[in-house]
């Protein structure tokens, strides 16, 4: 199936600034929306249900799982996550994209349902940068600093994968290039045939008149 929108997939390392620079692609391009995540756990104070995740109970999320509606699922913890492909393809097809955050997992589970999903790496400069970066947050102990390095340095082996690479040194320099990445997105050539319809009549009509004359 073509769709109008385009769908961006976001995976980084933890430290690797994923979610600022998701967070500021939102607040400068209002054709984006962020794919809000399924989970069968309790809110949190301060959570709202719908913004940081759609709250459901087991049994409607392992309904709507058995029914196809997650284009990845996964349970974490004894709680289940999961991507809705019903909402996210009714915002393509009405020419919105669609930004996920989410991990290799699920991008390759995701890519399998719908190829022209767009993989986007979020890179640090180097390895050291990165467990700087996750030290210098002064949140957790230095076990679980080295759990979360581990766990990064696992997440890079699967650079390979993705279709862009963004390196975050620089913020700005980063964020401009996602920037181009989500422009690129759009100037496919099947989303622009879809939006541009009259165009695409007048060519067929003129490849249809150009065969006849061979």
């Amino acid at each position: 199936m073509t769709y109008t929108g385009s769908m961006l997939m976001v995976v980084a390392p933890s430290g690797a600034g994923k979610s600022s620079l998701v967070n500021a692609l939102l607040k400068q391009d209002a054709g984006i929306d962020l794919s809000v995540s399924c989970t069968t756990r309790a809110p949190r104070p301060g959570e709202v249900n719908g913004r940081e995740y759609n709250f459901l109970s087991e049994t409607e999320f392992l309904a709507r799982k058995e029914a196809g509606d997650f284009l990845e699922w996964a349970k974490v913890h004894g709680n289940y996550y999961g991507t809705s492909k019903s909402w996210i393809e009714s915002q393509m097809k009405n020419g919105r994209d669609v930004i996920l955050e989410i991990d290799w997992q699920g991008a390759r589970q995701v890519q399998a349902i719908i190829p022209q999903a767009i993989w986007i790496f979020i890179l640090p400069p180097s390895i050291q940068a990165l467990e700087d970066r996750l030290l210098h947050r002064a949140q957790d102990d230095e076990a679980t600093i080295q759990k979360r390095v581990a766990a990064a340095k696992e997440e890079l082996t699967h650079v390979a994968e993705a279709d862009y690479l963004v390196i975050n040194d620089d913020f700005e320099t980063a964020l401009s290039e996602l920037n181009q990445v989500v422009l690129a997105s759009r100037l496919r050539k099947n989303s622009q045939l879809v939006r541009h319809q009259k165009l695409t009549q007048e060519l067929t009509q003129e490849l249809g008149a150009a065969n006849k004359q061979k």
